[in-house]
């Protein structure tokens, strides 16, 4: 018997990027895919930085914590490069941009620890300084971030061991680019139209054309799956099929422990070859075992 996905679990894999300033809000709406001109106080977004081809460089889970300060959390090894980057299109925008991981206490909340119990995604709760962002759950059990200042009090609940919270994640379907799959992927191909990542109604940011002309073009032709395999893969790691073993048709995006055995996986996919079969590293490899997704995805468009 595993132990049960319930508790808190501190998350040091994950940084922050803080936006202020008087056009903070404007800023990062022209640069990132999702809404945050419209952004409420009880609301978080989903959203990806993109480069000028269409590829995500990172992935956030974006608030305001009021009108002129905005943050961002990404992996944190993304961080610092990604605060860089963004800085260099503010121009003449009353917006600063800084890398401030080392600021920011990240704690990730499962079951019981959730406050309120289970919430629609991307809902936002405010515990004095500290934001709540309800995610996707992980087989039905709810899930939250819990963002706080350094140095605040940890979130009451039990220890929650952090390659359990990394298995939920996954088990989620809901992706965060790390540095191995950095400048790959089109937002579809993580499903993050489907899941609440990106705006087809706000104005331009950097790599709309691709992201638009793959949706209502009908052009996307590679989705992430769950999977589950005999062992953790690193991200990266190319995915084949038989039909055709010299080319892959995929790779792994995530990857953790599962606490029953094995490992459970987030993989991008070529649809055609979804039905698998499919392995890792090489064909023949270590097999994939496609498993169904939690979320509907979007018809096109």
């Amino acid at each position: 018997m595993f132990a049960p996905l319930d508790g808190v679990a501190a998350l040091s894999h994950l940084g922050v990027i803080r936006v202020t300033g008087e056009d903070a809000a404007r800023f990062i709406h022209g640069q990132l895919t999702q809404d945050f001109a419209l952004l409420d106080p009880q609301h978080a977004r989903l959203a990806g930085y993109l480069s000028a081809k269409g590829r995500m460089l990172a992935s956030m889970v974006g608030f305001k914590r009021s009108a002129d300060d905005i943050l961002l959390v990404c992996h944190r090894e993304l961080a610092a490069s990604t605060a860089k980057r963004l800085a260099m299109f503010v121009l003449r925008a009353k917006a600063q941009v800084r890398d401030e991981s080392d600021q920011w206490s990240l704690h990730g909340l499962a079951g019981s620890a959730v406050p309120g119990g289970p919430q629609p995604p991307w809902t936002l709760a405010t515990h004095g300084e500290a934001r709540i962002v309800h995610g996707y759950p992980a087989d039905g059990t709810p899930l939250a971030l819990h963002v706080a200042p350094a140095g605040s009090p940890p979130p009451a609940g039990a220890l929650l061991d952090t390659a359990l919270w990394a298995w939920a994640e996954v088990r989620s379907g809901v992706a965060t680019v790390s540095p191995a799959v950095a400048d790959q992927l089109v937002p579809q191909m993580l499903n993050y139209e489907s899941i609440g990542g990106v705006s087809f109604k706000k104005g331009c940011y950097p790599g709309q054309e691709v992201v638009a002309r793959s949706q209502f073009r009908g052009a996307i032709k590679r989705r992430t799956y769950r999977a589950l395999a005999a062992a953790v893969l690193p991200a990266g790691t190319e995915v084949f099929s038989p039909a055709d073993p010299e080319q892959p048709c995929g790779l792994v995006v995530q990857a953790a422990p599962a606490p029953h055995g094995g490992a459970a996986l987030l993989v991008s996919l070529q649809i055609a070859a979804a039905e698998g079969p499919l392995y890792a590293g090489a064909a023949p490899g270590m097999a994939l075992q496609i498993d169904s997704l939690p979320y509907p995805l979007l018809e096109d468009l």
